[in-house]
């Protein structure tokens, strides 16, 4: 089965950068519509980027638009999630999944994540 491994988060100052990796074992970002997805503490998930499996369109929440940039590498099975001009709002764990599929299948794939706390 997929799996999916995210990395790259850590502590950043407000304004600060990251930019997050998501690794998958198969070829799945030209299959499937992936994206990423945060929650916050206290909060529930939400869905903030993903990127379209057939012609690699991109679409942002309103929350992160002109800030955060997805992209893919097809070929090492890997998505990322530029993020640039951070703010403590957008602390989370992040995580990435398939997008606009079932909740049932969607949540077979589910990992740790990895944390992003933005503050000073």
């Amino acid at each position: 089965q997929v799996q999916l491994v995210e990395s790259g988060g850590g502590l950043v100052q407000p304004g600060g950068s990251l930019r997050l990796s998501c690794a998958a074992s198969g070829s799945v970002f030209s299959i499937k519509t992936m994206g990423w997805y945060r929650q916050a503490p206290g909060k529930q998930r939400e869905l903030v980027s993903w990127i379209i499996s057939s012609d690699g369109s991109t679409n942002y929440a309103d929350s992160v638009k002109g800030r955060f940039t997805i992209s893919r590498d097809n070929a090492k099975n890997t998505m990322y999630l530029q993020m640039n001009s951070l703010k403590p709002e957008d602390t989370a764990v992040y995580y990435c999944n398939l997008v606009g599929g079932s909740s049932t299948y969607t949540a077979r794939y589910w990992g740790q994540g990895t944390q992003v706390p933005v503050s000073s």
